[in-house]
């Protein structure tokens, strides 16, 4: 059975013929209508929209021909109304019956169809044989119903597609051409020509086409539709730069790095995309309740009509029909079917407009339990691009030969300090020659051959990086200091020690608030000294720190705080942090996170402020209890409603309740999805403002 990826309901695979293939994957659909939803959404809101206009001002018709107005043909024009409604405006739910029949599954079409026919066909009966039928008219039932029903699925529909915009956007936001630069000449060419190391100019109020450097000119880019963040960054040389972004007063020619699928706008497309159409298991619960729910509100409908018929020796053919109907349309679970799907669109929407993308929906039910955050300090709590600021001894040659063969090795890393020492190499005019033999150890540093020589570069914390005995007083100097420190060796010999100094991210103080503020503590956990790491966790207000911690030592750190029944988020972006950030229960990959890192988070941040994670945490949780207040107010509604529907209002009322209650039914039937809709709508509003300020514990310590 596959899930129709619209409205959640099972599909019989074998026996569907509604299916779509998009990029190598195939979904079914229950109807013709989730199918077109599904494919074109704009089109299925325009014909909604037109049904919408025609069958309200039939419905008021018949209903004013019907209690207000007499005139002596009226049945007949109130036939005519209504078999435009039922023919044209209830044409949707008869084909999703349809579709429901042949693929031998149940949906809501199938109980819209079923009732509103009912209530139709009974009236039409009763005016075409008035001898085999009691003059019993509920022509407007019937309008009245499909008219709120179809309102409600407006709304969804609607509610739906603006939670997609996100997604949207960024898709029809990157531009289809941009301007190639070849010897020397300006080409215009399709963007899907565009290659790794192509050179493209921007010009001023251009998106840029493709992730890439600066390698000419300077202006400032706003990376809103990316990252969230609305301020223009300013760009220079060597300054990275996204696809999809703003540029602003300045021509850039860039260098592309990633392009096509490659490229983070596409990822983050295909993310959403996945995060869309994926189902967190709570989601899925509520799918198979659904899905069983149709034929049992059948049943129980025909099962209520049989007990009156009985009742009243099948005297009364009208209020057998009534009461079919009033079951059948009371306990259609609309609200039940959007109460989840709902939620987790505007939730997402919301947090795709922040830079935050879930990579499926299983990672918001996992993020809303989590009560510790254990994250990195470079790249998450720090800008992560940290300078090389210092190179001891100072001056020497062997110094400037021990940056030249460092930064050889370290060409090709991705690690920050590798980076730094590549770009201090090149601002202080060092020649970089090629290096051989490249091999990187996790969480160790970098090995390789450069002219012949074997030349390594230790990285903080690591063995690799313990200096020469009488070199330790310069080391703790630098680490005194508060940088971090690597240690260049050359044939064996240390050579050469390196200090890196790294700001602190400008939102890390306010993230690690607000999580405290949600009573979730954070702990630090790094590889770097104890000295830098104490001092960036003071700046951030964080008092449980680990340093010198290797990969394999945030597992097995990740580990024990399980043992303890911590359920964990580690937040990260580097190579060396892809491990822990699969172990972890969620896993957040910050900003600039290699590819590795962002493959094995469960939520990638587009950019490196920890606002974000404390964001995306409050997201998940408020997601997950707007999912439950929905479903607990579709079950509640059903609960509430079933009883009445089939006969608890009788005693008081008399049978004549029932020429009333289809239509009540209907009504409230709206009124409990459009509830669901502005419940779930209220998560467009959460924000890191206004915190609900909670006993925080101190951050535990493993056992």
């Amino acid at each position: 059975m596959a899930t129709d990826p619209v409205c959640g309901m099972y599909v019989n695979e074998r026996t569907a013929g509604l299916s779509l293939v998009r990029e190598n994957r195939t979904y079914y659909f229950c109807s013709h209508e989730c199918l077109e939803q599904f494919s074109t959404p704009e089109i299925g809101l325009v014909k909604l929209r037109r049904r919408l206009l025609v069958v309200w001002p039939l419905a008021a018709t018949v209903v004013v021909l019907t209690y207000a107005w007499h005139p002596v043909d009226w049945t007949w024009a109130a036939l005519g109304a209504a078999t435009v409604v039922q023919v044209y405006c209830a044409g949707p739910f008869y084909q999703g019956a349809w579709d429901a029949l042949r693929s031998r599954s149940g949906n809501m079409d199938l109980l819209i169809a079923s009732g509103t026919t009912a209530a139709y066909a009974y009236s039409a009966a009763a005016l075409f044989i008035p001898n085999r039928f009691p003059p019993a008219y509920y022509f407007d039932a019937s309008t009245l119903i499909v008219a709120l029903i179809l309102t409600g699925n407006f709304l969804e529909n609607l509610t739906r597609h603006r939670a997609g915009g996100a997604l949207r956007r960024l898709r029809d936001e990157l531009p289809t051409t941009a301007t190639l630069i070849r010897d020397g000449q300006e080409l215009s060419v399709p963007t899907v020509e565009l290659r790794v190391g192509n050179l493209v100019r921007v010009r001023p109020g251009e998106r840029i086409a493709v992730d890439g450097v600066v390698r000419r000119g300077q202006s400032s880019v706003v990376e809103a539709l990316v990252t969230g963040e609305s301020v223009a960054q300013t760009k220079v040389v060597g300054s990275p730069v996204l696809g999809g972004t703003l540029n602003g007063e300045g021509v850039l020619d860039v260098e592309a790095t990633r392009v096509g699928a490659d490229s983070t706008l596409e990822q983050i497309g295909s993310l959403l995309s996945e995060a869309e159409l994926s189902r967190m298991p709570l989601q899925r619960t509520a799918d198979r309740i659904a899905s069983g729910f149709v034929p049992m509100v059948l049943v129980l409908g025909f099962v209520a009509a049989l007990a009156w018929g009985i009742g009243t020796h099948f005297t009364d053919a009208p209020l057998i029909m009534l009461v079919f109907v009033s079951v059948v349309v009371t306990a259609c679970p609309c609200a039940f079917g959007i109460a989840t799907p709902a939620a987790l669109l505007v939730g997402t929407g919301r947090a795709a407009e922040e830079g935050i993308w879930f990579k499926d929906r299983d990672a918001i039910e996992r993020g809303a339990t989590v009560n510790l955050v254990l994250t990195d300090k470079t790249g998450t709590l720090t800008s992560g691009r940290p300078q090389l600021v210092e190179v001891w001894p100072p001056g020497s040659p062997g110094t400037q030969e021990a940056l030249r063969y460092a930064a050889a090795v370290e060409r090709a890393s991705e690690h920050p300090l590798g980076r730094a020492v590549v770009e201090g190499a090149r601002n202080r005019g060092v020649t970089i020659p090629v290096a051989d033999a490249i091999r990187a150890i996790p969480g160790q540093g970098v090995e390789g051959v450069v002219d012949g020589r074997q030349v390594s570069v230790g990285w903080a914390g690591s063995a690799l990086a313990d200096p020469a005995p009488e070199w330790s007083s310069e080391r703790s100097r630098l680490e005194a200091a508060g940088r971090t420190v690597s240690l260049v060796r050359v044939d064996g010999r240390p050579v050469a020690l390196f200090g890196f100094e790294d700001s602190v991210s400008p939102g890390a103080a306010q993230g690690i608030a607000s999580l405290a503020a949600d009573g979730i503590p954070v702990v630090m956990v790094t590889g770097d000294q104890r000295e830098a790491a104490n001092r960036v966790a003071q700046r951030v207000g964080i008092s449980t720190v680990f340093s010198g911690v290797t990969p394999a030592g945030k597992i097995d750190l990740l580990r024990r705080y399980h043992t303890q029944g911590q359920i964990v988020a580690f937040v990260g972006d580097g190579l060396n942090d892809a491990p822990v950030l699969a172990a972890a229960d969620l896993g957040i990959a910050v900003g600039n996170a290699t590819d590795v890192a962002r493959e094995a988070g469960g939520i990638v941040l587009a950019r490196s402020d920890f606002r974000a994670v404390a964001l995306a945490l409050r997201l998940c949780r408020r997601t997950l209890r707007r999912v439950r207040e929905n479903l607990a107010w579709a079950i509640g509604y059903n609960l509430l409603l079933l009883p009445i529907a089939a006969g608890a209002l009788v005693p008081l009322f008399g049978f004549r309740v029932y020429d009333v209650l289809p239509i009540v039914g209907a009504a409230a039937m709206g009124l409990s999805s459009t509830t669901v809709l502005i419940n779930s709508l209220s998560l467009r509003w959460v924000s890191l403002r206004g915190p609900t300020v909670r006993t925080v514990r101190p951050a535990p310590l493993p056992s």
